[in-house]
């Protein structure tokens, strides 16, 4: 019998995943990891420990928030000090759940297998393991994947690929699993509602005054209370009155000025990446594929040059709101499957 170790965070999707391995004969284990000490993480512990009930299934609680606070949290603020806009989900696949608690359930737990609830196709193609689109567009989560590796891909699994979010919600009911009327999470764990992003940096840094500047002109156009506040492409709560619709243009975190202009102004064809992560080999320095700077945009059809540690992206068509620190995330001009990524400089 093959053991398949379940990252379970009491959810309906991964719950879903539990009870359809063990359907298909699996030995499955849920693996939860505690990422924060708070409320809200000892609710998700207990969830997921609900969930193990109910399959009576072994669960397991894995203790990350020392690692989570290094590479997550603290990650995430220092991105925003910086002038930067983080993309913590992306680090916290890294490394946590395809860091710490992918080896812990391989090595320690002996799985065979990690699997998840992301939705994500993985083919074993001549040898290669390559990311496909999961047949929800809607849910389709490649951008978040572009740091695995050969090794992990050979041992995961995303039984979830070929359903739809509807689909899953209603064989959460049909299992009747404790989570089946559950909503979405959250997307950052470590802000607990009501606190929003904006508040926990406040807190976090505190009242920062400094200047909103035209880029064209140079002209003064107000104050703001930390340049930590704003990313790139923003327009909702900038608070000053102009002529036309204000965006946030670029951001100078050392000299905590934020930049305003025009919606034109936010349009450019390239970018560059650091800290590559390529899915697998790749043969040609250049090449054209589909690239995606944010999770929620179309992708778009851009020249990738590799120069050493860097990849220059060139897009056939203006993209807005190109953002340094988010991952740009590249994908076959063919068929769309995962080739790697990297943080926009």
């Amino acid at each position: 019998m093959k053991k398949a170790v379940v990252a379970l965070s009491g959810g309906v999707d991964s719950s879903v995943v539990a009870t359809i391995l063990k359907n298909q004969g699996y030995e499955v284990i849920g693996l939860t990891g505690k990422m924060v000490n708070s409320e809200s993480a000892d609710i998700v512990c207990a969830n997921a420990k609900r969930v193990a009930d109910k399959l009576k299934i072994q669960h397991v609680v894995f203790d990350a928030t020392e690692i989570f606070q290094k590479k997550v949290i603290n990650y995430f603020e220092e991105s925003y000090k910086n002038g930067e806009t983080p993309n913590p989900c992306i680090m916290c696949n890294k490394f946590i759940k395809w860091g710490i608690l992918f080896d812990y359930a391989i090595n320690t737990l002996n799985a065979d297998v990690l699997a998840t609830g992301h939705y994500a196709n993985i083919k074993n193609i001549d040898g290669i393991y390559k990311l496909y689109p999961a047949k929800d567009e809607h849910k389709d989560q490649l951008y978040f994947l572009y740091k695995l590796t050969q090794e992990q891909l050979s041992k995961t699994i995303f039984p979830l690929y070929e359903f739809s979010k509807d689909e899953v919600r209603k064989m959460a009911i049909e299992f009747d699993l404790p989570p089946k009327d559950s909503k979405e999470s959250q997307d950052i764990c470590f802000i607990p509602k009501p606190l929003t992003t904006k508040k926990y940096l406040t807190e976090r840094f505190g009242i920062q005054k400094g200047s909103f500047v035209e880029i064209g002109t140079g002209k003064k156009l107000g104050e703001h209370d930390g340049s930590y506040l704003y990313t790139i492409g923003q327009r909702k709560g900038i608070g000053i009155s102009a002529p036309y619709p204000l965006y946030v243009i670029d951001i100078d975190a050392e000299e905590n000025i934020v930049y305003l202009g025009k919606e034109e102004d936010n349009y450019k064809t390239k970018l560059a990446l650091k800290d590559i992560s390529f899915s697998y080999p790749i043969t040609d320095n250049t090449f054209d594929a589909w690239v995606k700077i944010r999770y929620n945009m179309q992708a778009k059809k851009a020249k990738c040059t590799i120069i050493d540690n860097f990849i220059e992206i060139e897009f056939y068509e203006p993209v807005s709101s190109i953002t340094s620190g988010q991952a740009g995330v590249i994908y076959d001009i063919n068929d769309k499957h995962l080739i790697g990524g990297g943080t926009v400089i």
